[in-house]
């Protein structure tokens, strides 16, 4: 049997413990594995412009260890179908066509996509014209509602709590207020988890909506209680009076956040009189070596995917429940994204620990 892979979407700590847990459960089974380079677009190689390899254990040995991926991967071109918020976009005829008559010229017998919801809503649309599909859920910002955890993110979390650690002295030498603003789109895991970890005296996600003048007074009660460093952890997707900043609005497909550090670091020294800097971790959330949780995890996604294919469920996708790989199908995978529930267990926990979320729900200062 002849099977394909790939990557879609962003990168992210962890793809490429899936390609070599997938390539190694494939050839167990005697299959021949090509890995198509960047993507979607991979699929429109020609015979004059083959996009793939052929991918074998020795070629995939250890990379688990490896952050990013082999085959590259893009979130733009010919297949974007995501615009704006919540927004989509149709994939062009000729290049659904171009897609199905590559994966008919190489034999193949099915198609691992490896990427988040806008990936996995392009699998669905190949798998209308034929393909047969199998997905692995793929985002840093673990807001896929078919999954308890997406490798990638727990490697997040770590690099937001360890530059909260070294934000935290520059802060406390200077007196400063820091605002750190941490990846996450729509769901304010990476923040919650990460500033938790890493000590954060403010936490703003998208899911519990804060005010400007709450923010001011978590942070004067705090001085006045003698901290000299303020840390405040914001989420890209927190709004400001139910406005998402964003980078630029005309890109093509997903808007691309950020801003609100910046934003909160000149209104806060305004009101506050202290001296405050921002800090956009960015990129460094997604890059590096994955940590040996994501590892893990990566290699079983690839494996059981492998095992989808065996047992002729295309157009499902694997997910984490629990301590188990199960399946699931992909539509009702993307149908739900998983959100931090303001009145968890979890929320309270950071509360009670004097932890403020920019709102009325603030624990009282003791």
């Amino acid at each position: 049997m002849n099977i394909g892979i790939l990557n879609a979407g962003g990168d992210c700590p962890g793809l490429n413990a899936v390609i070599e847990g997938a390539v190694g459960a494939a050839s167990a089974r005697g299959w021949t594995v090509y890995g198509f380079y960047d993507g979607f677009e991979g699929l429109l190689s020609t015979p004059e412009n083959e996009r793939w390899r052929i991918l074998t254990p020795e070629s995939c040995l250890n990379i688990r260890s490896t952050g990013g991926t082999i085959l590259g991967t893009v979130n733009k071109g010919n297949f974007t179908v995501k615009s704006g918020v919540g927004g989509r976009m149709q994939i062009a005829d000729d290049v659904l066509a171009r897609s199905k008559a590559t994966v008919e010229r190489l034999g193949l017998s099915a198609l691992i996509v490896v990427g988040g919801d806008g990936s996995q809503t392009i699998g669905q649309e190949l798998r209308q014209i034929g393909l047969p599909i199998v997905g692995v859920p793929k985002t840093i910002d673990n807001d896929l509602g078919a999954t308890d955890y997406t490798f990638g993110f727990w490697t997040a979390v770590s690099v937001v709590s360890k530059q909260l650690d070294r934000l935290r002295t520059t802060a406390y030498s200077h007196q400063r207020i820091m605002v750190v603003e941490a990846m996450g789109r729509h769901a304010g895991w990476i923040a919650l988890y990460g500033g938790i970890s890493g000590g954060a005296d403010v936490i703003l996600i998208p899911e519990i909506p804060f005010t400007l003048e709450d923010v001011v007074r978590k942070v004067e009660l705090t001085k006045a209680l003698g901290q000299r460093e303020i840390i405040i952890v914001v989420s890209e997707g927190a709004t400001i009076g139910g406005k998402l900043l964003t980078l630029d609005e005309e890109t093509k497909g997903e808007v691309r956040l950020g801003g609100i550090a910046a934003f909160l670091s000149t209104k806060l020294e305004t009101i506050t009189g202290i001296e405050t800097r921002y800090c956009v971790l960015g990129h460094t959330q997604r890059g590096g070596s994955p940590i040996p949780f994501d590892r893990v995890l990566g290699v079983r996604c690839g494996a059981k995917a492998i095992d989808l294919i065996e047992e002729g469920k295309f157009g499902e996708t694997v997910a984490l429940h629990r301590t188990d790989m199960v399946s699931m199908p992909i539509e009702e995978a993307v149908r739900t994204l998983h959100l931090v529930d303001s009145k968890s267990q979890l929320i309270e926990a950071a509360r009670e620990i004097g932890i403020s979320f920019g709102d009325a729900g603030d624990a009282p200062e003791s």
